[in-house]
């Protein structure tokens, strides 16, 4: 293995003769290089270096689309891709693929990188820092998980190795491990391939980011795909052939035939360089960062995406909620004040949408365990309405589940399961939290109405009309 060292300084004179600082960014996909493009909108070439390094084969690209490629919805694997590291690299920024971030020296504002092809590695200095490691797939400490036929899916690499497996396996069985966000994804992709598809979960019901009774539709509407749930049950083994690949999955009472695993467990922050280095970690194994996305004690490193933790501005607790919106956030806020202008991310409330065929889930804000867990006295209200007026064409059933604090009536959370027209709904709750409204404030909002698109008391006006009788209650 060779070493080459970069002992110069970061800091150089550009062709008019200022003095140029040097950005280094470790990761290349949504934090980090939102977060490259828009300092460099801030900053010319003169001013500022741009080094970054991915270790991966693919840059800016969209990891919540994976499981519609997988599934065949999206056909072509680039539509993914939302700038190559051609673009970036047009655009100034020194781009290095298949190059893997080892060790930061923050002592010595430096970091080692190593070539993934040839194992040479070096180290480059900077000025400032941002860190954009992401996230990685959960993958428990099982008998025969590392076996071939088993897949994390996380990156357009792991997408792709997943879609060569499917392409050499003669079997059609499929195990889904964990029936999150991505558990129920790529349970729907694996059906739509003409896979035979379990889910093992060890939860009460699917999607354990909605209260049960929530989740509940969400399981019915699995089974309605010819999916197999299985709840309550945690995964203790996988079983392999004599040829060494996967051949089932094991709980602590049964087997489930597989010829290839997917793992939807969750993700974790990817933050072990970050831990190496000695850089503030919250509760939940992210990075903790300011309202500026500065690294809390350090005046020129910066971190955004999956690695953070990020504050819920409902419960006030610092949370880790991995998804693309906010790592598209934080690189504009990160970028924005590297190259010298001043941005800030307030938090977030937790705005999420997926589905399962045509049953869209969506959920913003606390559950109830999250409510109890920030110590809040709350009641709740549920309601069953349609997407559209009851006697207009294909009107389609919804649930609004809602939390409001028991004394003040502040909206908590909401909780939305439904067909077409449903899961963006989540919106209008979304802004109602992030602006502190009361449920009963919310009942007066001029939202839009004819027929063809809401009835004239929209579900989720319903459900806060609901929620302002059980708050009155209780005082």
């Amino acid at each position: 293995m060779s070493m080459s060292m970069n002992t110069g300084p970061s800091t150089s004179t550009g062709s008019a003769g200022a003095t140029r600082e040097r950005l280094v960014v470790i990761g290349g996909d949504a934090a980090g290089m939102s977060a490259a493009s828009q300092a460099r909108r801030m900053k010319g070439p003169d001013e500022l270096e741009i080094v970054a390094f991915e270790r991966g084969h693919f840059s800016s690209f969209s990891a919540c689309g994976i499981p519609y490629w997988v599934g065949g919805d999206v056909t072509d694997r680039d539509a993914l891709i939302a700038r190559t590291p051609e673009e970036h690299r047009a655009r100034d920024i020194d781009l290095r693929m298949r190059t893997e971030v080892t060790e930061i020296d923050v002592a010595g504002g430096r970091v080692r990188a190593r070539d993934v092809d040839s194992g040479a590695e070096s180290w480059t200095s900077y000025d400032k820092l941002v860190i954009g490691t992401g996230a990685r797939p959960i993958r428990p400490e099982l008998p025969g998980v590392d076996a071939p036929g088993v897949h994390g899916v996380q990156t357009l690499d792991d997408g792709q190795a997943l879609l060569d497996t499917l392409a050499r396996t003669r079997g059609r069985r499929a195990v889904v491990v964990g029936a999150g966000y991505i558990g129920v994804e790529m349970a729907e992709a694996l059906i739509n391939r003409g896979y035979e598809v379990t889910v093992v979960n060890r939860g009460r019901e699917p999607m354990a980011t909605l209260d049960p009774d929530m989740g509940r539709m969400v399981h019915t509407a699995m089974e309605g795909l010819g999916i197999t749930m299985v709840n309550g049950a945690e995964v203790t083994k996988v079983l392999t052939g004599d040829d060494g690949r996967v051949r089932a999955v094991a709980t602590e009472d049964a087997e489930f035939p597989a010829d290839v695993v997917v793992l939807g467990i969750g993700v974790r922050p990817e933050t072990g360089l970050a831990r190496a280095a000695g850089l503030a970690l919250g509760a939940h194994g992210g990075l903790l960062t300011d309202l500026a996305m500065r690294v809390r004690g350090h005046e020129n490193i910066w971190a955004g995406g999956d690695c953070v933790e990020v504050l819920d501005l409902v419960s006030g607790q610092e949370r880790h909620i991995p998804l693309g919106t906010h790592a598209n956030k934080h690189g504009q806020v990160i970028g924005t004040n590297v190259g010298g202008g001043y941005a800030t991310f307030p938090g977030v409330v937790g705005t999420a949408v997926s589905k399962v065929c045509d049953l869209e889930i969506a959920r913003t804000g606390l559950r109830e365990k999250d409510a109890l867990r920030a110590g809040l006295r709350f009641v709740t209200a549920t309601i069953e309405s349609t997407s559209r007026a009851g006697y207009y064409p294909n009107a389609s059933p919804m649930t609004v589940k809602m939390l409001a604090e028991r004394r003040t009536g502040r909206l908590l959370g909401v909780q939305i399961v439904g067909r077409e027209g449903a899961g963006k709904r989540v919106d209008i709750a979304a802004v109602a939290l992030t602006a502190g409204m009361t449920v009963e404030q919310m009942t007066a909002l001029d939202l839009g109405y004819a027929p063809p698109f809401s009835p004239v008391w929209d579900p989720v006006l319903v459900a806060a009309r609901k929620a302002v009788r059980a708050v009155e209650q209780q005082r």
